[in-house]
């Protein structure tokens, strides 16, 4: 049986053996077994594989080993907060500030497993799926394709509709939670802002009621804190860059930053759910143009997430170094500031401005201190 989202949607449990088995059969699985299950044969993985009949068989047999990985090998602490604002039988819009390419929504899937919640349905930026092998493997993480911009107008907000079409289906009508970034590509200057293009988007399946559309939704903000920044020195060199010549992208860029963020240390890592954006809230904006009122919402949600943010030694260190001050010095140990120092040394090796770079390095630590100042204040 076809549906409307046929094109878009993850793979649904029937769909999951022949999956398996082209993952099984995959040249690729030697290497991938080798990470995810060292301690068992090539044989026992594909047989593993060919075993699983659902979703929920593939989430819980691979995907939260590979996390769990993760967290082993290169996270020192993984924690969580807020999750008294989580109803167990509600489904929501986790929005959330975008770090890593795979990271951010992957961890967090791991983290609903273990409050004993549902996963989530996940999106997939198109310019992901690289190859079958990937986008067999998330799709069956029910990860779901979301087109980048790009190409005309009028086919742009085409795909925008229906992406907001089944972002309503699956929350309204099959009840499941979508994780998505608050914006289009990972924060790259760690300045997490919401846009409001994204709450645009929202709002396209449900025009004729704009405080419905978006209330209907169960808007969640999430806050994802990483103590050691994911790719930190890649981003700082495409910030320098792009302040000369407009970016583009390498190829096999991006597999090398989803590599880096799954390798590099991270130190440690911290969720926190947020209060969800009720109808409430959002009816105070009830006279605002549209325009206006995905402003508004796209800063509500920005407060939240800047207030939620964990900030470590780190985030301070380098507010102080920026700025040439001392603000901080009480939250960092010298131990810590020497830590920080010898990691901006590795900018050593790179055939650049070097103060300028580093500033940029600086800036992705030290946007998060700016940014809990600013909502700080504007409560007082």
């Amino acid at each position: 049986m076809t549906t409307e989202f046929d094109d878009i949607r993850p793979y649904t449990d029937e769909e999951i053996p022949s999956a398996m088995s082209r993952i099984a059969s995959s040249q690729m699985l030697p290497l991938l077994a080798s990470y995810v299950c060292p301690e068992q044969s090539l044989d026992a993985v594909r047989q593993m594989l060919l075993s699983f009949k659902s979703i929920h068989d593939f989430q819980l047999g691979i995907m939260y080993h590979v996390n769990e990985q993760i967290i082993a090998n290169s996270i020192t602490a993984f924690t969580y907060g807020g999750t008294e604002h989580i109803e167990k039988d509600r489904p929501y819009l986790l929005v959330s500030n975008h770090r890593d390419i795979m990271l951010d929504a992957s961890l967090l899937q791991n983290l609903l497993v273990d409050l004993g919640l549902e996963t989530s349905q996940i999106t997939f930026g198109a310019n992901l799926m690289m190859n079958p092998l990937v986008v067999d493997i998330g799709k069956s993480n029910k990860m779901f394709r979301v087109e980048r911009p790009g190409g005309s107008i009028k086919d742009f907000y085409k795909s925008s509709l229906h992406l907001s079409a089944y972002i309503r289906h699956a929350i309204c009508d099959q009840h499941e939670s979508v994780w998505i970034a608050q914006r289009n590509g990972r924060t790259k200057d760690g300045n997490d802002q919401t846009d409001q293009g994204i709450i645009k988007m929202f709002c396209m399946s449900r025009q004729e009621d704009k405080i419905a559309a978006l209330s209907e939704l169960n808007i969640l903000p999430v806050a994802v804190s990483y103590e050691w920044e994911s790719c930190d020195i890649l981003k700082a060199i495409e910030l320098y860059e792009s302040q000369k010549v407009k970016y583009i992208k390498k190829p096999g860029e991006d597999l090398n930053s989803i590599l880096t963020g799954i390798l590099q240390p991270k130190g440690r890592v911290h969720f926190e759910f947020c209060p969800m954006v009720t109808a409430d809230e959002l009816a105070v904006y009830n006279e605002c143009t549209n325009n206006e009122y995905h402003k508004q919402v796209a800063h509500l949600i920005d407060n939240r997430i800047h207030r939620a943010y964990r900030l470590w030694p780190n985030n301070y260190i380098a507010h102080d170094m920026l700025y040439g001050q001392q603000r901080f010095r009480d939250q960092y140990t010298e131990a810590e500031r020497l830590a920080f120092e010898k990691h901006l040394s590795k900018l050593d090796n790179y055939d650049s401005d070097l103060e300028v770079l580093r500033d940029l390095l600086l800036g992705i630590y030290a946007n998060p201190v700016e940014n809990k100042i600013k909502v700080n204040s504007e409560e007082l």
